[in-house]
């Protein structure tokens, strides 16, 4: 998929220690962009209050495939869309990319569930995290 298939999007400006002993960023690091593209979005668009919030996301899959390295320095473009959303949980789709490309050099998705933070139990997506989810629909 390309560049303009994904509606939101957050730089990421790439850190000496992301990188590995082999000179490229390590692939743990590709699922931390995932989750700060998508928090990101959820805290500014969607009014999440991750500190105090009744309300939060826990992930239960997630998923990625690798098409080309990243390398430090740099700035990753990580492109966001709602694949899937349920009445308790949504599939993000991830995908980054080079500042200079169209094609991503990763894909991906990323589940989450909303549960109460008292009790972990599943509640309904919540009505402004549903409504900005609803605008970056696939």
């Amino acid at each position: 998929m390309e560049r303009e298939a994904y509606p939101h999007h957050l730089e990421i400006t790439l850190r000496w220690k992301d990188n590995d002993v082999y000179g490229h960023v390590n692939n743990v690091e590709y699922y931390s962009f995932f989750d700060t593209v998508i928090n990101d979005f959820l805290i500014r668009s969607g009014g999440l209050d991750i500190h105090r919030g009744d309300v939060i996301g826990l992930c239960v899959d997630s998923q990625c495939t690798f098409k080309q390295a990243l390398e430090f320095p740099g700035v990753v473009d990580a492109g966001l869309r709602c694949g899937q959303l349920g009445n308790s949980s949504v599939r993000y789709e991830i995908a980054l990319f080079r500042a200079d490309s169209v094609q991503p050099v990763a894909t991906g998705r990323f589940v989450h569930v909303f549960v109460a933070r008292s009790d972990r139990r599943p509640v309904p997506v919540p009505d402004r995290i549903r409504a900005a989810l609803e605008g970056i629909m696939r």
